[in-house]
């Protein structure tokens, strides 16, 4: 009864909210729930009859998790939380909503996953990559990574692992999990010339000897074996093999397993997005799905909101990719680059909890390379100084450099600026990501990420 009526409470807060046009009502539920009940989430994760799939990572998971929905969604129902709301009140949310379904496909904020894990308590968890993010939140690398251990050595012994083997503190994890699954990308026709300088995992995990890559593809992402004590990455069980970039247009590869080889064919450009189409494919492989099942979902796939999102704006287009780290950033600019230098750019940095606080990542982030060949940079946000400095320093002739702080102008200072049937960049941080979707959402040009969840 008490159950009940905590479930009643928080799904009325949040119909409550959405009539008031309000995005809380994706969490607000959750965050009711939660206060109200913490043991609620875990009672609500229990009742689903196949049980949940977590997945988290610092880039990329809501797109995999996406992606995963896809694949999964035509033979079963799933309670999924589809805003990228991935705290407990946003999981808790999710749950909320899951009347009928039959699986938890539940993407999961990095620092979260402890207490989330120890909540629904995953039949898979599958773990992606681990970058150095908002410092302030999340303290150094080492210690999300301990953190991460101690969630799976936490696991039921009868859960499944699925690990990125190209991520060293990432693959490490599989070793002693009985039935873990790795995956990893192996075509070195697409590897960096050498290791970036903004890499983050560089160091040996078993003696602190710097790594030796036989091919670099996402930051510290690789095929890596120490030269001195031999650690290395485990052989993959799933990988990306024969990967074609098609420049902005899309990318497609050869999904190697057990069973055989299947051309993947995706509507997004980038090796990132490579990554979060074999993590999808592994996570869903291990839940039962043919290798035909991942082929037709992935098909089918279109970006999530933010990440490689395309919106027409009067005869234009407007491309958002979002930015929030070193590692991120430099792989949205070199998916940018692909097809071409942009003549105009907005990039909108926020420095709020959400996007954390200090903003120094940015000179880790390989502008330069952007800057070569832009034609104007509108800077933005609430640290649209510092953005415009770092890109002066970066090689931009600070005559092609306007500031404009407030988004919506810089927005239609960019479309001004982007010639009749052109593309105009923009590069937000998370919370100026959301805030474009605002603006857009205002005009009618996008529906609100929360009636996206609906």
């Amino acid at each position: 009864m008490r159950l009940r009526l905590e479930i009643a409470l928080a799904r009325g807060a949040g119909r409550l909210s959405r009539l008031a046009g309000r995005g809380g009502g994706t969490t607000l539920p959750g965050k009711l729930l939660a206060a109200l009940d913490r043991g609620a989430v875990a009672t609500l994760a229990s009742r689903l009859p196949l049980g949940s799939a977590v997945i988290s990572a610092t880039n990329g998971k809501t797109t995999t998790a996406a992606m995963a929905v896809e694949i999964l969604s035509p033979r079963l129902e799933l309670a999924h939380n589809r805003s990228g709301a991935n705290l407990v009140s946003g999981v808790a949310s999710a749950l909320l909503e899951a009347d009928g379904a039959e699986l938890g496909l539940l993407e999961v904020d990095e620092a979260a996953l402890t207490e989330v894990a120890r909540l629904v308590k995953p039949r898979v968890l599958c773990l992606g990559n681990l970058f150095r993010d908002q410092l302030d939140r999340y303290g150094e690398l080492e210690q999300l990574a301990e953190r991460w251990r101690a969630a799976v050595r936490d696991l039921d012994p009868k859960a499944r692992l699925v690990v990125n083997a190209d991520d060293p503190q990432v693959g490490d994890l599989a070793q002693g999990r009985p039935g873990a699954l790795v995956y990893g990308l192996d075509d070195a026709r697409h590897a960096r010339p050498a290791l970036q300088h903004a890499a983050d995992s560089k160091y040996c995990l078993r003696c602190g000897t710097p790594y030796r890559y036989a091919a670099a593809y996402v930051g510290h992402l690789g095929d890596y074996a120490c030269p001195a004590c031999g650690h290395a990455r485990p052989p993959l069980d799933v990988a990306a093999r024969e990967i074609e970039l098609d420049g902005l247009r899309g990318s497609s590869f050869a999904l190697s397993t057990a069973e055989g080889s299947t051309r993947i064919e995706l509507r997004l450009p980038g090796l990132y997005n490579v990554y979060n189409a074999v993590a999808a494919a592994s996570l869903c492989l291990t839940l039962g799905s043919t290798p035909d099942d991942v082929r037709r979902g992935l098909a089918r796939f279109q970006a999530a909101f933010g990440r490689f999102e395309r919106i027409e704006v009067g005869g234009k287009r407007v491309l958002v990719l979002l930015i929030k780290n070193p590692a991120g950033a430099n792989e949205a600019v070199r998916t940018v680059l692909g097809g071409g230098p942009p003549a105009v750019a907005v990039v909108a940095l926020n420095d709020r909890i959400a996007d954390g606080r200090d903003v120094s990542w940015i000179w880790d982030v390989d502008f330069e390379q952007l800057a070569a060949g832009l034609g104007t940079l509108v800077a933005s946000g609430e640290r649209a100084a510092e953005l415009a400095l770092r890109f002066k320093y970066g090689g931009l002739d600070a005559r092609a450099i306007e500031v404009v702080p407030e988004l919506e102008r810089a927005l239609e200072r960019g479309l001004e600026l982007t010639p009749a049937g052109g593309e105009l960049v923009v590069l937000p941080t998370y919370t100026a990501m959301l805030s474009l979707r605002q603006i857009l959402s205002d005009r009618g040009l996008v529906r609100p990420y929360w009636e996206r969840a609906a």
